[in-house]
């Protein structure tokens, strides 16, 4: 009889497990989904960068836009990956939040170039998917 009772716990042992990784398997699926749902998206952003960044930074990103070959100072290079701006005062300069409060608010409220003029009007789902086409060059 008490095989009997090891055999049956271990069976109910071995299904909770099989439950507790199966439940372990959905949770990490949708995190993943929810995640993947509000991932930036860098073709929508080369989209809105075209439409807005691209007369002075150039379409491929280089600064060397039409408008942008007359300005003093030149517009950023994004392909060089450089970035001077710590907006957030987090120690890093260039993340992500430096980027979109440049874009948002212009380079000259953090010291820089007048000459970069903020986008107060686009969404923040649209700052972030410039910024991950910024990333992509």
């Amino acid at each position: 009889m008490e095989a009997g009772l090891r055999s049956t716990s271990g069976r109910i042992a071995l299904r909770r497990r099989a439950v507790v990784e199966r439940l372990s398997t959905i949770a990490l699926a949708a995190l993943l989904a929810a995640f993947d749902a509000h991932a930036a998206d860098a073709v929508a952003g080369k989209a809105t960068f075209a439409a807005n960044c691209s007369v002075c930074h150039g379409k491929g990103g280089k600064g060397d836009g039409p408008v942008g070959k007359t300005l003093n100072p030149p517009p950023r290079n994004f392909t060089e990956h450089q970035f001077k701006f710590d907006t957030d005062k987090d120690g890093k300069t260039g993340t992500d939040a430096d980027l979109g409060n440049v874009i948002r608010k212009g380079g000259v409220a953090f010291g820089g170039s007048s000459l970069m003029a903020g986008w107060p009007t686009l969404s923040d789902s649209d700052i972030a998917n410039v910024i991950a086409y910024i990333r992509s060059l």
